[in-house]
């Protein structure tokens, strides 16, 4: 993280966390000073520190400038209420986490504060599993994160089933930005849009429960910490959907670490099916739950692929690499 000073008193927001945030933390009543840290790569995270306590908050800032400020506040209004109903659902004690929301404000360009908890993201432990060859550490976690994840999707369901054809939308944008970014022929436009249709009309695409999905289950929205704790963190892509949308995401990460830093992408499948097989004894019946979750994740996986693909900071011949192998994989 960078150091950036101390927070200016005059700030606005030195006085919402003066008076509004951290009277929730601390039960001094007295100025206080704030450190600030930003976060790498990113322009809207920051972390807050009180200079005596060293008590740390986290400021996530959900309107940019020429954005629509309505929809930076749906955003930052979705994952505070998701934040409080998952923690009433009890994630927030032993091993299943989510940060205590300590306020919102749209004056304030539609700033989130949240407690900070620190914790070893996913890509970490992946990256940290591949230089050491040690596949037990990567094995542990994802069992953890497999536990996590089955409890947020099965304690949320609901009786709607699945509407595959909401994900479209996404899909669609991901292809322009390939397409604008010179990633992507014509031809594998097509036939990405062929597999589409395919997929469509496969039954089991629509016939699961809609269930509450992180939405973004990248390895950097989900922390290791003490005593087997999973943290996830980033909810303000919570939707109800299908469950297969979060484990082919995962699958996907996992997937694109190993072909990135291995040039072997095979070698994430063992990683994979673990993952999968972990989460479907959550299941009164494992064995038809890991059959229906593995016929679905495929799909998903391509569009993380592809996701991955159109990022500019990637090499073009990785990004190739990257949506040959999502094309491979729709195949199947």
């Amino acid at each position: 993280m960078k150091y950036l000073g101390r927070l200016n008193p005059h700030d606005p927001l030195y006085t919402y966390l003066q008076e509004q945030i951290y009277p929730q933390l601390l039960t001094e009543q007295r100025p206080h000073q704030f450190r600030v840290f930003q976060f790498p790569a990113s322009n809207e995270v920051f972390l807050y520190e009180e200079t005596h306590s060293q008590r740390k908050v986290i400021g996530k800032f959900f309107n940019r400038t020429n954005k629509d400020p309505q929809q930076a506040w749906d955003r930052v209004h979705n994952e505070w209420r998701h934040m409080h109903m998952l923690r009433d659902l009890g994630f927030k004690t032993g091993r299943l986490y989510i940060p205590q929301p300590l306020g919102i404000s749209w004056d304030m360009n539609s700033v989130i504060i949240e407690e900070f908890c620190p914790g070893q993201p996913l890509s970490r432990v992946i990256e940290e599993s591949i230089e050491r060859n040690d596949a037990k550490l990567l094995y542990a976690r994802l069992t953890d994160l497999a536990y996590f994840l089955a409890k947020l999707h099965n304690w949320t369901a609901r009786s709607e089933t699945v509407r595959f054809d909401a994900q479209f939308a996404y899909f669609d944008k991901i292809m322009a930005r390939l397409q604008r970014r010179h990633r992507i022929s014509a031809h594998q436009t097509g036939e990405f849009y062929h597999y589409r249709e395919h997929w469509q009309h496969m039954g089991s695409m629509w016939a699961d429960r809609q269930v509450l999905i992180h939405g973004d289950a990248t390895p950097s929205n989900f922390l290791f910490a003490a005593h087997r704790r999973t943290i996830a963190i980033d909810l303000e892509r919570m939707q109800f959907a299908d469950r297969a949308y979060d484990l082919g995401m995962i699958a996907g990460e996992i997937k694109h670490h190993f072909m990135r830093s291995t040039h072997h992408g095979e070698h994430a499948e063992p990683f994979i099916g673990h993952f999968l097989w972990e989460y479907s004894t959550h299941f009164p019946d494992r064995y038809a739950a890991f059959a229906s979750i593995t016929e679905r994740i495929p799909f998903y996986m391509s569009i993380t692929l592809l996701r991955i693909a159109r990022n500019s900071w990637l090499d073009w011949r990785y990004s190739q690499a990257l949506v040959h192998e999502a094309i491979h994989i729709l195949r199947r």
